[in-house]
């Protein structure tokens, strides 16, 4: 097979496309031939060793895939050679071939795209456990959605809308603010120009958003917050600005509201079948036509590192993919 390998820990130009021995799938796995592979910012940050989980050297990154079964292990009895089918790994997607544990395979609907497939579990899984278990996002109810043209963001604004909230789009240009208002974005604040708490204020009526969804941190997390609702819930999804904010602890307990952490990794480990109600559900949606995940690029094997340069330096619009 041919894979995309990180020899040593770094920016993504370091790594190189490789032939290794295609995997034999051992007892209680399959056998997947990639036909795309998701390519999202922690990628990245694994490559560089920075994210809070190394996996030894040498590796293939890649966290989320799409593609067809080749071959099933022992034990395996629900999957069967030939099915399409979507995978969360955490590394080893950037490969034309990937052997992956059955319980971390989601079968597909017969006809469902594979490229749409591909950038499901990651991001669509993050959204869905922060929007629905985490922020408890309710019918009626307004979101804040920071960053809301990128993979994550993008991706809150059409499942927030899909759970019938009114959606803010916080940006940083007026081009990315017409790829969130396509998206069903009810309002739109760009950042980069606006002043985002009296915007807030404005299109809130001064009540401020119940729900603020941020994957990007730094400079925008105390505006945002000091901008909440009362009893509002405020979800740290990532830091993709750079930095990592400090939050005076006086400002929760001035709003009544909550800070509150998503780690939709180590929920989908510990409570699988609520994930797969999550995935079932966001499934639906994406059948009936409320969610249409936008793959905005295409990328090679060869050009996957560009791709995670791309999404680093934020010129990536809703999610992108490697097709080994």
């Amino acid at each position: 097979m041919r894979a995309l390998t990180c020899q040593t820990y770094g920016p993504p130009e370091t790594l190189e496309v490789q032939d290794l021995p295609t995997p034999i799938p051992g007892a209680g796995e399959v056998l997947l031939r990639v036909q795309a592979a998701g390519v999202n910012y922690p990628d990245a940050l694994i490559v560089a060793g920075q994210y809070q989980v190394k996996p030894p050297l040498p590796f293939v990154p890649g966290a989320e895939a799409a593609g067809i079964i080749e071959a099933v292990g022992e034990n395996v009895t629900h999957l069967q050679v030939g099915q399409p089918v979507a995978a969360y790994t955490g590394t080893g997607a950037f490969a034309t071939h990937l052997a992956v544990p059955a319980n971390q395979v989601i079968a597909l609907p017969p006809g469902f795209p594979l490229e749409t497939a591909a950038v499901l579990p990651l991001a669509y899984g993050t959204v869905m456990h922060a929007l629905v278990q985490r922020g408890e996002l309710k019918a009626g109810e307004t979101l804040l959605v920071l960053g809301a043209a990128g993979g994550v963001g993008l991706a809150a604004v059409m499942i927030g809308k899909a759970l019938g909230a009114t959606v803010i789009a916080g940006v940083s240009s007026d081009e990315k603010g017409q790829v969130a208002r396509q998206a069903g974005a009810d309002h739109v604040i760009n950042y980069a120009s606006q002043d985002l708490r009296p915007a807030l204020k404005e299109v809130t009526g001064g009540t401020g958003p119940d729900v603020i969804f941020d994957p990007v941190g730094g400079d925008l997390a105390e505006p945002a917050f000091r901008s909440i609702a009362w009893g509002g819930r405020y979800l740290v999804i990532g830091f993709a600005g750079g930095d990592i904010p400090r939050l005076p602890l006086n400002l929760p307990l001035l709003k009544g509201a909550s800070i509150v952490g998503v780690f939709w990794g180590d929920f989908a480990r510990r409570d699988p079948r609520a994930n797969a109600a999550n995935m079932a559900r966001l499934a639906a949606w994406i059948a009936g036509g409320q969610v249409r995940p936008l793959v905005s690029a295409r990328y090679s094997l060869e050009d996957a590192p560009r791709a995670m340069r791309d999404l680093l330096e934020r010129r990536v619009t809703g999610k992108v993919i490697v097709t080994p």
